[in-house]
């Protein structure tokens, strides 16, 4: 009967076990079979004690029930009563959980209950069973998971904490261990605050029991099956983690604090401060396997690492464990500030059990302190916990005292059991304090003059665990002295070592993908790397893209789109969407894998693309291009969560993972890109040069001005530009197909790996004038500029620079008008900007006047850009859209009137 699960079952559920308790007696063997033994067993145990009587009391059998309510009450709410709080009484929820609210007495305690079994006692008196429930729910952990709907993992969550959580006491090795972890994480911590006083570290004091739950969770894993293990982490404690879980070494931090570090010395980036960096080791578990330790950069905007960690994670799921997702972890380290006040946690989580986002469920770790820089928790959240967003999933939260070091440990083996059975997120709240402010040069009595008077009387978690290691018994004094004494003399010695000896090199990681890419150099966008390809492979792609297989069911519209695509193809005319097929075909041929996403990318927003096709009856996707040849690469399309933030953060993720694979994210308009802007500023534009690190991440962006109002017509191109610099991305407007087709095959054939941001079409993508010919496929390479070929030099007076979707209003003027003496240049990539080719096209044009034509507004797409370059520009005049607040108007003739005027003003 202990396997029996009713954790659902509540106070309104009596009347359903008295209709149950009717029908077993009407007829028993309607009954199901666990409610069977149990009535079964309830009347004989009442029958025994009443003397042999004949019927059971229905207060008695009411009273059990009770006794049952009052068990469920422990298993959903014990937590609001458990004892998780170090430094200070825990508020009152209002937990309701006690005799009176389930009509028992005091007079109840010594009688015996059936529903004993159900705790795993058997018959037992109900101080028995109350004391059982309050060791097991009350104690130093709190687990919330009565709001798992599955059954099935609910039920093992209780069975495994019911079954350990009541008396946690580890061997004496493992006690050794605890406290060695603990005595590392203090020490460095004092060493520093000695050493290096005043400097910011965001110290662990207060927390050191991180330290023996990240090896716990390592050690446990490995255990368990996995090989690799990726933290994602904001500033707190992280250089603690750095140096006593990861292993990057005690002569690599202390050369940061002595402004002196390894990463400035190898590389000419402009760096980042110490508690931002990342680092890669192996190390040995406990089992004496090896793991990868991987801990990723990051900004001070602290929750965007998550959905990085898990893109990571997945990337390498998908090319180098083949898709196990048990041998490598994600673990993110929260604050509970930030994991309850940034809306990317929730993003995260509903993503992490989707299709095209599963990394097999990341472990949470919370370093609480119950303060966010000078923020009260009980001004920071409205939930009872700040990880309350977790229960939108059905996993498990465990909420933990920090100062209870084996309870941490034992919390986090859970946790990580429960990640590689279930494949699903888990959390593990750890409730501490934080000794010191903010950071070390902040006063935190300012604002909390009552909590940090509890917190400077407080013994810290090593002193406190090594108080109870020694009135157990479990340790001598003399141990324990020997090994902090050792630890000592072992920092002051690397301190040494710094000043005098050589820095030693890092551990290269197991993963090789970067190992033969280089760091680009300027005269790498002098000229593009050959990207055409054969017609032959074009027309594989074709058939492979416009045919399905037999009996499969086309809707009667999108085969019209299919055999479209083969007419284009023999009109010689390629259209924007057959020039991205043909991309990602060619690049599928050569064997390099496409991961795509975004919302609706399969259709794609203007039902331009249909990558995949369904089936009218069963709605069986087939997708074209994962049927070119049988040793292509494979494509990965999926339609994302309606999600811009965490989903850019998870494809940047990804393509740290896998460089030689063309790696996309399309925003459904391109000022959604807004969303995610966090991301395009701390890591897409900026890693290389504060972390080292390259991405080849494309960001489709639709942009142009077609009267669809402010929302649907910028993808704010002058963000973008403003962000440029050092070479750190490319950014490019294009006005022909095989430009598109060209850019995307160079992401993989340059030898470094740079981000690629595309300001792409909407009313192109249909536009009869805006098409290539097969040989813009079959010959050349990119263009960064396109010079005007229907025009002579000699008959020019003006020449109109531009990018983008106005080239055809221009072009339709210029056509209509017969304007042979005005020509039209396009600036296909606005940076790195050509400007050995800006000033061929100048030179050409000598003595024409120049003017710089645009459709958005002048205090927004490109001009404000290109006056940077003072010199190309200086002569330059600019006819764009009066300086604006709103990217477009939202009137329809506005718009239009707005547009004559542009190309008019430019012809005249």
């Amino acid at each position: 009967m202990k396997n029996l699960d009713f954790t659902h079952l509540s106070s309104s559920d009596i009347t359903y076990i008295d209709s149950l308790y009717e029908q077993y007696q009407q007829n028993p063997e309607e009954v199901e079979h666990s409610w069977l033994k149990f009535f079964q067993g309830f009347e004989f145990a009442a029958n025994t004690g009443a003397g042999g009587a004949s019927e059971v009391s229905e207060t008695k059998l009411r009273k059990e029930f009770n006794v049952f309510r009052l068990i469920q009450a422990y298993r959903s709410r014990g937590h609001l009563l458990s004892d998780t709080n170090p430094i200070r009484p825990r508020r009152d929820r209002d937990a309701r959980i006690s005799l009176s609210y389930y009509d028992l007495t005091e007079k109840d305690l010594d009688s015996v209950f059936m529903v004993g079994e159900f705790v795993g006692l058997g018959p037992s008196k109900l101080k028995d069973i109350v004391a059982h429930m309050q060791a097991i729910y009350c104690g130093k952990i709190g687990i919330e998971f009565s709001h798992i709907n599955n059954t099935d993992v609910r039920r093992w969550v209780r069975e495994k904490f019911e079954t350990g959580a009541k008396s946690v006491n580890f061997p004496i090795d493992k006690k050794k261990r605890i406290l060695s972890k603990l005595n590392e994480a203090n020490v460095f911590e004092s060493f520093l605050q000695t050493k290096y006083t005043g400097q910011k570290r965001f110290s662990l004091e207060g927390g050191e029991t991180t330290i023996p739950a990240l090896d716990a969770l390592i050690n446990k894993g490995s255990e368990l099956g996995a090989k690799e293990f990726v933290i994602g982490m904001a500033h707190r404690g992280r250089l603690n983690v750095l140096a006593n879980i990861i292993g990057k070494t005690y002569e690599y931090i202390f050369s940061e604090f002595e402004g002196n570090s390894i990463e400035q010395q190898q590389h000419q980036g402009d760096g980042d401060v110490k508690y931002h960096m990342g680092f890669t080791s192996i190390k040995k578990a406990s089992n004496d396997e090896e793991v990868t330790l991987k801990i990723l950069p990051n900004p001070s905007h602290l929750e965007t690492i998550s959905p990085v960690a898990t893109g990571y994670c997945r990337a390498q799921i998908d090319i180098a464990y083949d898709n196990d997702e048990s041998k490598i972890v994600p673990i993110v380290i929260h604050g509970d500030a930030a994991v309850a006040g940034q809306g990317i946690v929730y993003e995260t989580l509903q993503m992490s059990e989707l299709e095209g986002y599963r990394a097999g469920g990341s472990i949470h770790f919370v370093i609480n302190n119950q303060i966010g820089f000078t923020t009260d928790f009980t001004d920071a959240r409205s939930s009872n916990y700040s990880t309350s967003v977790a229960k939108m999933l059905d996993i498990p939260v465990i909420h933990v005292n920090g100062d209870e070091p084996e309870e941490v440990v034992f919390a986090c083996e859970l946790a990580m059991e429960f990640r590689q059975k279930f494949k699903k997120d888990v959390f593990v709240d750890m409730v501490c304090y934080r000794k010191h402010g903010h950071n070390e040069g902040d006063e935190p009595k300012y604002t909390q003059p009552h909590l940090y008077g509890l917190i400077s009387k407080a013994k810290n978690p090593r002193e406190l665990y090594l108080d109870k290691l020694l009135t157990s018994g479990a340790m001598n004094k003399e141990l324990a002295k020997e090994m902090q004494d050792e630890f000592k003399n072992l920092l002051s010695d690397r301190f040494n070592n710094v000043k005098q000896a050589e820095l030693p090199k890092k551990k290269k990681g197991p993963h090789q993908e970067w190992k033969n890419l280089r760091w680009s150099k300027a005269e790498d966008f002098d000229q593009s790397p050959k990207t055409a390809v054969k017609k032959a492979d074009l027309e594989k792609i074709l058939e492979a893209i416009t045919t399905v297989p037999e009996g499969f069911k086309t809707l009667r519209k999108a085969q019209k789109l299919l055999d479209g695509r083969k007419k284009f193809f023999n009109g010689d005319a390629i259209d924007w969407s057959m020039a991205e097929m043909f991309a990602y075909g060619s690049l599928l041929m050569e064997g390099s894998n496409i991961r795509f996403t975004g919302q609706d990318v399969i259709r794609g927003t203007f039902s331009h693309r249909h990558a995949k096709v369904f089936d009218e009856n069963t709605n069986t996707p087939y997708c074209g291009l994962d049927n070119i040849t049988e040793d292509q690469g494979r494509v990965h399309i999926y339609n994302s969560l309606l999600s811009e933030y965490a989903v850019v953060g998870f494809e940047y993720g990804y393509s740290q993972g896998t460089p030689h694979a063309l790696n996309i994210w399309e925003a459904q308009f391109g000022d959604f890109s807004n969303g995610a802007q966090i991301l395009i500023d701390q890591f897409i534009s900026a890693a290389e040069s504060k972390w080292q690190r390259m991405s080849g991440l494309v960001l489709l962006l639709p942009h142009g001005y077609e009267g669809a109002g402010p929302e649907h017509s910028s993808c704010r191109p002058e963000r973008y530009l403003q962000m440029c610099a050092e070479y750190n991305m490319v950014v490019g407007n294009f006005t022909k197909p095989a430009n598109l087709f060209h850019a995307l095959r160079r992401q993989l054939k340059w030898e470094f790996r740079k981000p690629l941001v595309v300001f792409t079409p909407k009313s192109l993508l249909r536009h009869p004038a805006c098409t290539s010919t097969v040989e813009d496929f079959t010959k050349g390479s990119f263009q960064e500029l396109i010079d005007d070929e229907s025009v002579k030099a000699k008959d020019v007076k003006k020449v109109l620079f531009c990018t983008g979707k106005v080239f055809y209003d221009l072009l339709k003027k210029q056509e209509e008008d017969k304007r042979k003496d005005v020509a039209i240049v396009r600036l296909e990539q606005l940076y790195p900007l050509p400007e050995k080719k800006i000033a061929e096209v100048l030179k050409k044009y000598k003595g024409a006047s120049c003017l710089w034509v645009q459709e958005e507004p002048v205090n927004m797409g490109y001009w404000t850009y290109l006056l940077r370059w003072r010199d190309t520009f200086k002569d330059f005049d600019v006819v764009a859209r009066k300086a604006s607040a709103s990217p477009a108007t939202g009137y329809s003739a506005t718009h239009i009137r707005e547009q004559e005027e542009i190309v008019t003003k430019a012809f005249k």
